[in-house]
């Protein structure tokens, strides 16, 4: 959530994030007149119990009418206070519930406008020159490396099986990323994948994103679309030191409905419902989570170089962040069946929202509380695969499997099994 303090002095930059993301002022109006309403009920309730409190040392020494008047204006107050009081918890209420409906601050520099209007930082590679090429499920299949068709059998439509090369290209792609995540001091993480409502609402996931989740009702718990919740909750409630950034990189198996998408990338593995990840979490210092959301997207870069694609990476548009995100930098790959670049990677910048939420603090130079910053990237999912499989094909059939992935799958050359 944001900073009420902020909200309080600067409404009106609150206001222009909200202009910028295309979404409604007057969820900041809301949460202005829900802060003043709170406000105004502890001050009842507190002028209420000081005066039960001046009462209550007066009566020792109080005889006759002037105690029987105390008593009397004591039951009063009794009764004013549980109003008072129950006043307050009503206030607290509707200021959390206006407090969750107002997204992060977008960051200065961020574009304005929705999905289609970021901005490209640069373009990094050669595309391939192929001359009528195959799509990643029909090389999949040639290979036998990706059955949908079973995996529908099974499950349902978006579950696939990866199998043989498949398989084994898949852990290699994620070894390597931890690899990745450890050189560049990540603490490896694999985190449980069920999580309670409030690790999933302290990460904004249940605002416009809760049609994703899948719940499991009988026991209130949510599976994660990505390791990014658990991580984001893992301190949750405590003050952890910051002197230097706590860096994670979580590998856990994450689960999306895909609600909303239908008729959108149904052929083979890029929105799948069920798929791996190796995301990259952050905590630091507010102060430096500019220098950490770059860090993090060199390190995004580094494991695109060593899978050899040809990408771009793009500055998100307003309208396009999560609620959670003040800032958000794409790396797209190049897909050569498709003519253009697929979001392969995202990082975001939550600045103090999440960490607000889950009451992550640190210590400053004087020994102050202070909220922490968190952010998060991707370093690996299936996705990738798509991207791999057809920027490295052959006239025949065949894959030519990236130098860094080669330990993992023992081949260097993925060839058809037909």
């Amino acid at each position: 959530m944001i900073d009420l303090r902020l909200l309080r002095d600067e409404p009106d930059l609150i206001r222009a994030s909200q202009r910028a993301r295309g979404e409604s002022e007057s969820v900041v109006d809301d949460l202005l007149a829900a802060d003043e309403r709170r406000r105004l009920a502890v001050q009842a309730f507190e002028t209420l119990r000081a005066e039960q409190k001046q009462l209550g040392k007066l009566m020792p020494k109080a005889v006759g009418d002037e105690k029987a008047a105390l008593l009397a204006r004591t039951r009063d107050l009794a009764a004013g206070v549980k109003v008072a009081e129950a006043a307050v918890h009503d206030a607290d209420q509707a200021l959390r519930a206006a407090h969750l409906a107002v997204p992060n601050v977008v960051a200065p520099g961020v574009p304005a406008g929705g999905e289609d209007d970021y901005v490209v930082l640069r373009e990094v590679g050669d595309k391939p020159d192929l001359d009528g090429p195959r799509d990643h499920l029909e090389l999949g299949e040639l290979l036998g490396a990706i059955d949908m068709e079973r995996g529908a059998k099974v499950s349902g439509s978006r579950f696939p099986f990866m199998t043989g090369v498949g398989a084994l290209l898949q852990l290699g792609l994620f070894q390597l990323a931890m690899q990745e995540a450890v050189a560049h001091g990540l603490i490896p993480v694999i985190p449980p994948v069920l999580v309670k409502p409030e690790a999933m609402e302290g990460t904004g996931f249940l605002g416009a994103h809760a049609s994703e989740v899948y719940r499991l009702e009988a026991d209130d718990l949510y599976l994660v679309g990505t390791s990014e919740v658990p991580l984001a909750a893992y301190h949750s409630g405590e003050i952890i030191p910051l002197d230097e950034p706590l860096r994670y990189a979580g590998w856990s198996t994450c689960f999306r409905r895909e609600a909303g998408s239908y008729g959108k990338d149904t052929r083979g593995i890029i929105r799948v419902h069920q798929f791996d990840k190796v995301e990259m979490f952050s905590f630091c210092r507010p102060e430096d989570a500019a220098a950490e959301h770059q860090r993090l997207l060199a390190i995004e870069e580094g494991m695109l170089a060593k899978v050899e694609l040809p990408y771009r990476v793009i500055d998100t548009a307003a309208g396009d962040l999560g609620s959670s995100a003040a800032r958000k930098y794409d790396c797209e790959a190049w897909v050569p069946t498709q003519g253009r670049y697929r979001e392969l990677t995202s990082t975001s910048n939550c600045t103090t929202f999440q960490a607000r939420r889950l009451n992550v603090r640190y210590r400053d130079g004087d020994g102050r509380t202070r909220t922490a910053a968190t952010l998060n990237g991707t370093l690996a999912t299936p996705r990738w695969l798509v991207a791999i499989l057809e920027n490295h094909q052959q006239p025949d059939g065949s894959v030519r499997v990236p130098k860094a992935l080669q330990p993992f799958v023992g081949r260097d050359v993925l060839e058809p099994l037909r």
